[in-house]
C-alpha cells in the first residue's frame, strides 16, 4: 500500500506519512490535503456549471405551448370566418324575407260584377209624360208578388211617373212605396216577374279603409252608358257631410242636412245616383248619392251605408213613411255680424211635447245631446235623428248664464223636430 508523502514545513524534508517530522520533530500540517480536496470540489462545481442547460433550452418548455395557442387561435378564426360566410349571412337573409311577404295578384272583379249586374236598373223619372231625369237603382229583395228597388229620393222627387229599365232592355212602370228627403232614400216596387236578379247585401260595418269597391249604374246618357262599372277603394268611413238640398220636408225652398256616408274614389257621375256600391265579393255595401265637384277636387264620391238604406226601406214597407223621433222644439242658429253661427237656441216649445215635459223653454241655448256637441241646427237634427222613438236623451242647455241638464223621452213623428 502506497503511503502518502508529506513535506515538513520547518526543514523541507520529504517525510513519509506521519504526524511529526523525523528530522526536526515539527508537527506536520494537513492543509495541502485539504487544499487539494477543495480543488477537487471546485473542479466538481465547475463541471456542474458546465452541465447547466442554455437559455434557449430553458425556453423550449414555454415556446411550444405558445406556438400551440397561436395556431389554435388562427384555426378558430378561420373556422368562424367560414361559418359566418356560409351560414350566418344566409341566416340573416332568410329572417328578413320571412318578416313580411306580400304577394299582389291582379285578377280583376268580373265575377263580382256578374253577381250584381242584372239586379241593377236604370231609373227614369217623368213629369207629364216627359222624361226629365234618370238615375240608377237595384233590386234588393222580393216577396211573393213584388220586387223592391232601392234608389235615391232626389232621383224620383217631383216625378209624376217612374219607370225602370232592366239589363235585358225591358222597361216597366213602378210604384213609389216611400221616399225620404232627409236620408235621400226612395223605395220602388215592381211586379216580381219583371225581376231578373236580386242583389246580395253586404255590410258596410265590416269594411276597412283601402278595401276594393266598385260602383255600377247609368252615368250621363243612360241610353249609352248604362251599367257602367267603375272601380276604386273605400277611402273613408263614417264621414259626416253637410249638404244643401233644393227641397225638404220642412216646407222650405232649401235645407241643409248632415249625412253619415262612405267615401270612395270610384268614379261617381251624374246618373250614378241610387246605384249600387259593392265590395270585391259583389255584395252591395252602399247607395251612391253624391260627389264633391270642383276643379281642385278629384275622386271624392260618397254612398249611403246599406244598413241605413234598408232601415228606411223597411219603414216604407211597413207604413209608407220614414220614422223620426219627435222632441217638440223649433230651433234657430244665432249668428254674429259676420254671419258666423254662435249657438243653437230654442225659438218655440210645443205644448205637452217631450221638450215641454222636460222643462225646456224658449231662449234656452242647446249645448249637447248626450255627448254630442251641438254647433248648428243641421247637427242638432243629425244627432237627434240618431235616436228612436222611446229613447231617453240628456240635453245640456244654457239658461241665464248657467248650464243645466234635462232628460227627455222621445216620441215618434214623421220629420218633426
Amino acid at each position: 500500500m502506497k503511503k502518502d508523502k508529506k513535506i515538513c514545513p520547518s526543514c523541507g524534508e520529504e517525510v513519509m506519512s506521519s504526524r511529526f517530522c523525523p528530522e526536526c520533530g515539527a508537527k506536520l500540517s494537513e492543509e495541502p490535503k485539504k487544499v487539494e480536496k477543495e480543488k477537487k470540489e471546485e473542479k466538481v462545481i465547475v463541471k456542474e456549471v458546465i452541465k447547466e442547460p442554455s437559455g434557449f433550452e430553458k425556453s423550449k418548455k414555454y415556446i411550444y405551448p405558445i406556438i400551440s395557442c397561436v395556431v389554435t387561435l388562427i384555426l378558430c378564426l378561420i373556422a368562424f370566418a367560414c361559418f359566418y360566410r356560409y351560414y350566418m349571412k344566409n341566416l340573416v337573409i332568410e329572417t328578413t324575407r320571412t318578416e313580411r311577404e306580400v304577394t299582389i295578384t291582379e285578377t280583376g272583379i268580373s265575377e263580382a260584377v256578374d253577381k250584381v249586374y242584372d239586379s241593377v236598373v236604370v231609373v227614369e223619372s217623368y213629369v207629364r209624360g216627359q222624361l226629365y231625369a234618370t238615375g240608377s237603382g237595384f233590386v234588393y229583395k222580393t216577396d211573393d208578388d213584388k220586387g223592391y228597388i232601392l234608389t235615391n229620393n232626389h232621383v224620383i222627387s217631383n216625378a209624376t211617373e217612374v219607370k225602370v229599365v232592366f239589363s235585358n232592355d225591358e222597361r216597366a212602370t213602378v210604384k213609389v212605396v216611400g221616399s225620404d228627403s232627409y236620408s235621400d232614400i226612395a223605395l220602388l216596387s215592381v211586379d216580381k216577374d219583371k225581376v231578373i236578379a236580386v242583389a246580395e247585401i253586404g255590410s258596410s260595418e265590416d269594411l276597412n279603409v283601402g278595401d276594393t269597391a266598385f260602383a255600377i249604374g247609368a252615368p250621363l246618357d243612360s241610353s249609352t252608358y248604362a251599367w257602367t262599372v267603375t272601380r276604386g277603394i273605400i277611402s273613408g268611413k263614417n264621414r259626416t257631410v253637410q249638404i244643401s238640398t233644393s227641397s225638404s220636408a220642412y216646407g222650405r225652398a232649401q235645407n241643409t242636412i248632415a249625412m253619415e256616408v262612405l267615401q270612395t274614389d270610384a268614379a261617381i257621375n251624374n246618373g250614378n245616383s241610387g246605384g249600387a256600391l259593392c265590395n270585391s265579393n259583389g255584395e252591395v255595401i252602399g247607395i251612391t248619392n253624391m260627389k264633391l265637384a270642383s276643379s281642385s277636387i278629384e275622386g271624392m264620391g260618397f254612398a249611403i251605408p246599406i244598413e241605413t238604406a234598408i232601415k228606411k226601406a223597411e219603414q216604407f214597407i211597413e207604413g209608407g213613411k220614414a220614422n223620426y223621433p219627435f222632441l217638440g222644439v223649433v230651433v234657430y242658429d244665432a249668428q254674429n255680424s259676420n254671419g258666423e253661427v254662435k249657438g243653437v237656441y230654442i225659438e218655440e216649445v210645443e205644448e205637452k211635447s217631450p221638450a215641454d215635459k222636460a222643462g225646456l223653454q224658449k231662449g234656452d241655448r242647446i249645448l249637447k245631446i248626450n255627448d254630442y256637441k251641438i254647433e248648428n241646427t243641421t247637427l242638432f237634427k243629425y244627432y237627434l235623428y240618431k235616436y228612436s222613438s222611446g229613447d231617453t236623451i240628456k240635453i245640456t242647455i244654457e239658461r241665464d248664464g248657467s248650464e243645466k241638464v234635462v232628460e227627455a223621452t222621445l216620441k215618434s213623428a214623421n220629420m218633426s223636430a
